[in-house]
């Protein structure tokens, strides 16, 4: 760093680095977007025209090589993660990864053995962001007893398509071959599965074991060259395990369940329950042993979270410890989407961790 300023590099300049990252870095004093690596030198042209970032690289290798980059912003598909986290510890440079962390688990304890042979280098996963406004609610609620000893939970994701907020989630024969569809791009991940599990984690810890059913119903979509290709991510997963902490959990995504929108969170003690449901998730409801109905429990002002992911980065950079999120944590999430695929393969029980 020249004169305290931070110079970020962005490889591959998807949607959420559009949507989230180029403005967020933007707001933070002392940050500066130099160059950007696309998947091809056209679209990098595109994103460095639309967003006035002054060099354009042929590809990823050269931005890494840049002596003039203090650090790299990676919104590529989880197949290239583990490629570009490695190089930019190599090359000297900070790291904030997109989510999923890697393609699987090995992958991920790869990226955090290598980490810590650099530990003057922040390494960031994008953390998960639905319940960011809730989470410090909740957490203090299980920290204080008001759940007594804890039970139980149950999780129902309706995941449309990749948006949370989509009711239309019937099957869908015609859509397009998503890079969520293809395991070449992504690995042991699953809809939205290993984000949950890391929301999951902030309350209670790891799981233990998991035992687990996968369905692929739609099992052949088109690809860009509309030619038909075979799918083996599933849309339809069910999952039961248990957590560290005693808790017996009930978790199931989908996208194949029509007319049910949204995610739904409910966790069970002896003296009471606690419910998060949404988009958007901004509110908790909560119930004592005798009350007839659950009712909404105020959120203080300063335990309201939010998106603030570019922030952390480049206050960690400077000194700031990663809270949101580490790689510890993404091996752990790592390690539970794919217990949940051996599981379903195998007819087994997986032990956690891996």
């Amino acid at each position: 760093m020249e004169n305290g300023i931070i110079r970020v590099g962005l490889i591959g300049a998807g949607a959420n680095t559009r949507l989230r990252h180029i403005p967020g870095l933007r707001e933070q004093e002392g940050v500066e977007i130099v160059a950007v690596a696309n998947r091809s030198r056209a679209s990098g042209e595109a994103v460095a025209a639309e967003y006035e970032i002054p060099t354009v690289y042929d590809n990823w290798m050269e931005l890494m090589e840049a002596d003039d980059i203090d650090a790299v912003c990676v919104g590529t598909w989880p197949y290239m993660h583990r490629t570009l986290v490695l190089s930019a510890l190599e090359n000297d440079k900070h790291v904030l990864t997109e989510a999923r962390m890697a393609m699987d688990a090995q992958e991920a304890h790869e990226m955090l053995d290598a980490s810590r042979q650099f530990p003057h280098l922040v390494t960031q996963i994008v953390p998960a962001p639905s319940t960011l406004q809730v989470d410090r609610t909740i957490q203090d609620l299980i920290a204080d007893g008001y759940l007594g000893q804890l039970l139980a939970l149950k999780l129902r994701v309706s995941d449309g398509h990749g948006r949370a907020d989509r009711a239309d989630t019937f099957m869908n024969t015609d859509g397009p071959l998503h890079w969520r569809h293809n395991r070449l791009l992504s690995g042991y991940n699953i809809m939205g599965m290993g984000i949950w599990y890391e929301t999951l984690m902030r309350y209670l810890g790891p799981a233990t074991k998991v035992m687990a059913m996968t369905r692929v119903f739609t099992n052949q979509r088109k690809d860009e060259n509309g030619v038909l290709q075979g799918v083996t991510v599933p849309d339809h997963v069910s999952v039961i395990c248990e957590f560290a902490a005693g808790v017996q959990a009930d978790l199931s995504w989908s996208t194949v369940t029509g007319l049910q929108a949204g995610a739904e969170l409910m966790i069970f003690g002896s003296d009471g329950t606690i419910k998060v449901e949404g988009p958007p998730f901004d509110k908790v409801s909560v119930g004592k042993n005798g009350d007839k109905e659950l009712k909404d429990h105020p959120i203080a002002d300063d335990k309201r979270g939010k998106w603030q992911v570019e922030e952390d980065f480049i206050n960690s950079i400077r000194g700031a410890p990663v809270t949101l999120t580490p790689f510890d944590v993404g091996v752990q999430y790592m390690e539970f989407t794919e217990a949940v695929t051996r599981s379903s393969q195998t007819g087994q029980m997986v032990y956690l961790p891996l």
